[in-house]
């Protein structure tokens, strides 16, 4: 077991002297690495903060039913009863034109103008909250309390909250393909420098095939650097999402100033960051090993 050890430390340590041996290169790719794996990184890291604000924003499925503004007491009556015996309504609130105006009034910079109405606009209305959160159901409700007399319009609250739902699939089904994509990219790029790896240490593999060396003992110096190179790569891309989120994050603190709103984006979970670190070496560890098998067994002793 020992020995096992140290020969992997040995390995390491020699993957390590090639990358110090060339800096100017190895810094260049991995800023090359860094860079590509920060774009479906940032943009994880903005679908995760989008999903976070959307959680917090009361997506239940709830109509807004707005009565006539000359509905009488006794319809207002009625459409309650219709809702408290309808089987596809879980709850409703009804909310007097007098209420609805006072919280309007509660609204910061509106206050002055409901002062110089004449009347109040608004009309009485009903908050309706379905069993189902099925858009169908949902659809159906509101096309049939549409009809009811004195209903002159019915709003769906969370239609909006659904297409928000809809696009953030979207972007994560773009973040998996860019990834993907990236991915592929970069398992090229290691595979091409392992391969002038092999080729410059040409002569040295020969001799240490010719004294009896392993295959397993030529490879891992070469897995080692591969797994290196994309675990440095990774190291890059969180420190290029950080400062982005850095510069970004002092932006939005002055636009949330101005709104009075508290805006904040949050950088990768410690958990995420770990995925990233090891995404990025397993991927520089399979080019390597690609290139490996593909090169190293055409270096044979003349």
């Amino acid at each position: 077991m020992s020995r096992w050890l140290t020969q992997h430390a040995q390995a390491f340590s020699l993957a390590l002297r090639k990358l110090a041996a060339t800096p100017w290169n190895a810094l260049s790719s991995i800023a090359a690495m860094g860079i590509a794996f920060s774009l479906p990184a940032g943009g994880y890291v903005l679908l995760e903060n989008a999903t976070a604000l959307s959680s917090r924003i009361d997506s239940a499925p709830q109509l807004s039913l707005f009565l006539d503004p000359d509905a009488a007491k006794a319809d207002v009556a009625q459409i309650e009863s219709r809702l408290k015996e309808h089987p596809q309504v879980k709850s409703y609130e009804f909310v007097p034109k007098d209420k609805a105006l006072a919280r309007l009034k509660e609204s910061a910079g509106v206050a002055d103008v409901v002062e110089s109405l004449g009347r109040n606009p608004l009309p009485d209305a009903f908050v309706v909250q379905a069993k189902s959160p099925s858009a169908d159901v949902l659809e159906g409700l509101r096309k049939e309390m549409t009809g009811w007399p004195k209903a002159e319009y019915v709003q769906l609250d969370s239609a909006w909250a659904k297409r928000l739902e809809a696009l953030l699939r979207v972007g994560r089904i773009a973040v998996l393909v860019l990834a993907a994509l990236l991915a592929f990219a970069l398992v090229t790029a290691i595979f091409n420098t392992i391969r002038l790896q092999i080729l410059t240490q040409r002569d040295e593999i020969e001799v240490a095939k010719m004294v009896g060396a392993t295959g397993g003992f030529i490879r891992r110096p070469f897995l080692y650097y591969g797994a290196l190179q994309g675990l440095a790569g990774g190291t890059a891309a969180w420190g290029i999402v950080a400062a982005a989120l850095w510069v970004l994050n002092g932006a939005l603190g002055e636009l949330g100033r101005l709104y009075a709103i508290n805006i904040h984006l949050a950088h990768l979970s410690p958990g995420d960051s770990l995925s990233l670190f090891g995404f990025a070496a397993w991927l520089g560890w399979l080019g390597a090993w690609m290139s490996v098998g593909r090169h190293l067994s055409q270096v044979e002793p003349q």
